[in-house]
């Protein structure tokens, strides 16, 4: 991660894990009105933080052994420590190195209180009783336990952070109250209203660190609202593609319905993308992981890069965090700049690059999130013509 020490302090900075997350912790903020730009990781930091903005971070650390995790999240907490709101995304099914990266943020941002929540309750993902559920299932019981790549371990979040207070939902005005002394609080959330009670018990937002998923930024978000939100249409895509690697189920149902659609052509990463002009092309990763994660990541990148070339497409829906990072990457970009959130945890925008690079319209999102639609629906939503 690299810093310079001239760095404007953004408004609103936001730590994540993968991209996704970072334009997930960030779109509910675009959507309340204000700017906002998510970085690649490894992308110096000077030149693109905005004083009335927010700067999101994809770290990279999902990638990393936890040594590596700690160090680069701690060097990015210490460069944005002075940002008036700090938010360090989590994954909302505890993946990756959920306690070490909270740490590190802490130690790096100089925070003393670190506020909690990591539940999605639009994604039906809750904590009760400082244990996360997804769809009412403990997440270490779930299909995430199953991830090929980042398989969860354990839903007890006390197991997790043992040094940490577990905050009931029903009473979030505790925070108050304990919050001077420093420590770790884990907050109990089921719904948004939770999610706005516990961002309510707080007096000052500047003083903590928060940590939490797109539930508790779009909670933070709705606290900090800007009066005037203005949003330029996006052009329309004519020849859009959908690049998937995410090996979750939700992901691949998504995918066998948009396959699905007239038209519609798909290919493994490797293999040749016919029928160019078709309206809905589709390259992933094959559904059965014989191979190493990354090689796979990589492959697709790579395919994504080459069709640029010789079958050039005007927009982007990006499934799967590392996906996201290695398809921007070999596309030259360095980050993508938010336009809106066209469904929770969903974060459309366009590349931000070299200053000749095109403007592409680019959605990205986790690969667990959505109904067996929203592929479709993302598709539908950059072929639209606006009204």
């Amino acid at each position: 991660m690299h810093s310079a020490p001239s760095v404007s302090p953004p408004r609103v900075a936001v730590l994540a894990d993968d991209l996704t997350s970072a334009g997930d912790g960030a779109a509910p903020f675009r959507r309340a009105g204000h700017p906002a730009r998510v970085l690649l990781s490894g992308s110096p930091l000077d030149g693109h933080g905005q004083e009335d903005g927010v700067l999101a971070v994809d770290l990279g650390s999902r990638l990393l052994d936890e040594a590596g995790a700690v160090a680069r999240t701690r060097a990015a907490a210490r460069a944005l420590a002075g940002a008036g709101l700090l938010l360090k995304t989590v994954d909302s099914t505890l993946r990756g190195h959920v306690a070490a990266e909270i740490r590190a943020a802490r130690e790096g941002s100089g925070r003393r209180a670190v506020v909690i929540a990591p539940a999605f309750p639009a994604e039906d993902r809750t904590t009760r009783d400082g244990v996360q559920y997804v769809r009412e299932v403990r997440v270490d019981e779930s299909e995430f336990a199953r991830d090929p790549a980042h398989p969860v371990r354990t839903a007890d979040l006390a197991r997790i952070l043992p040094e940490a207070v577990l905050v009931d939902a029903g009473r979030p005005d505790a925070l108050s109250e304990l919050l001077p002394d420093g420590g770790l609080f884990v907050c109990s959330a089921a719904t948004d209203a939770d999610l706005d009670r516990i961002v309510a018990a707080v007096p000052d937002h500047r003083a903590v660190l928060w940590v939490g998923s797109p539930g508790l930024a779009a909670a933070l978000a709705r606290h900090h609202a800007r009066t005037s939100a203005s949003f330029a249409e996006l052009p329309p895509s004519v020849r859009p593609l959908v690049a998937a690697g995410s090996a979750n189920p939700a992901t691949r149902r998504q995918l066998a319905l948009l396959a699905a659609e007239p038209g519609a052509v798909s290919a493994v990463a490797a293999d040749p993308l016919r029928a160019a002009d078709t309206p809905v092309r589709i390259l992933h990763t094959p559904h059965e992981r014989r191979a190493d994660p990354g090689e796979l990541t990589r492959a697709l990148a790579a395919s994504v890069a080459a069709l640029a070339g010789h079958a050039p497409f005007d927009g982007l829906v990006l499934t799967g965090g590392e996906t996201a990072e290695a398809v921007l990457r070999a596309l030259g970009a360095h980050g993508i700049d938010l336009h809106d959130e066209p469904e929770p945890g969903i974060a459309r925008g366009t590349l931000a690059g070299p200053a000749d690079a095109p403007r592409v319209p680019v959605v990205i999102k986790a690969g667990g999130f959505g109904d067996e639609r929203t592929l479709v629906r993302l598709h539908a939503l950059l072929t639209r013509v606006p009204s």
